[in-house]
């Protein structure tokens, strides 16, 4: 019995659903960092002479950005945790008011997914004198410990992956050359790029190509977008 049990307490190591929450906070907050990063950069470059305000700029956004992106983070989060505890103090009231209603919900629950009437019946009894509040998390509101909301995880998470993200066109605004600066700023970040929606891809276990082609193609409307309003206002700075 233990190669069994030692097998299914592995089992989620093989799937990806787990790592969805700090995943997608990472991955918002790097391809965020490497984007509002380097369009701000390019914008001001289209629009300067000289290196310090490029930097500068880069810098600010990167520090603001990061911030901004780990408060916004932690709040939208913690909204949604209030939502999910709200839900579950109110099915904990059913629960002790109506459990001859929430036992026939959860029946008619298990009907829908394929369970004969008899069945449904019976599971939906048993899982309630086992764990009654459990299962109508589960079950009718949807809610889980992978799916659960993490405000300081996500939080963290977006805001770390910011910085990193950021730090990257930084870089370039520091050490490449002054002339077509907006250029190069554009190929690294797209390189970047790539990677992130390569790495996110095969972190997710889904397509690499398709991430690829998404990220590519906004990144590139918006670094374009932000480099002509550089052009466009013909501002020298320096």
């Amino acid at each position: 019995m233990k190669g069994p049990k030692k097998n299914i307490d592995n089992y989620l190591d093989n799937h990806y659903i787990h790592r969805s929450n700090w995943l997608r906070a990472a991955v918002l907050g790097a391809n965020d960092g490497i984007l509002s990063t380097a369009s701000l950069a390019i914008g001001v470059a289209a629009a300067s002479e000289v290196r310090d305000p490029i930097v500068l700029a880069t810098l600010a956004g990167l520090v603001a950005g990061a911030l901004s992106m780990a408060a916004g983070e932690y709040v939208s989060v913690s909204s949604q945790t209030d939502v999910e505890k709200a839900d579950i103090e109110r099915e904990k009231i059913e629960l002790t008011e109506t459990p001859e209603i929430e036992l026939q919900l959860l029946v008619e629950i298990y009907e829908k997914r394929g369970l004969k009437k008899e069945t449904a019946i019976t599971v939906a009894k048993e899982l309630t004198e086992h764990d009654a509040l459990g299962t109508h998390m589960r079950d009718e509101l949807g809610l889980n410990e992978i799916s659960k909301a993490k405000p300081m995880q996500a939080a963290f998470a977006s805001g770390a992956a910011f910085t990193v993200g950021g730090i990257l066109p930084l870089i370039v605004t520091l050490f490449l050359p002054l002339k077509s600066m907006e250029y190069s700023l554009y190929g690294f970040a797209l390189f970047f790029l790539i990677i992130l929606g390569a790495l996110a891809a095969k972190t997710g276990g889904s397509g690499i190509s398709k991430a690829i082609i998404r990220i590519t193609f906004w990144g590139t409307v918006a670094m374009g977008l932000t480099a002509m309003v550089g052009y466009l206002f013909n501002v020298n700075i320096g």
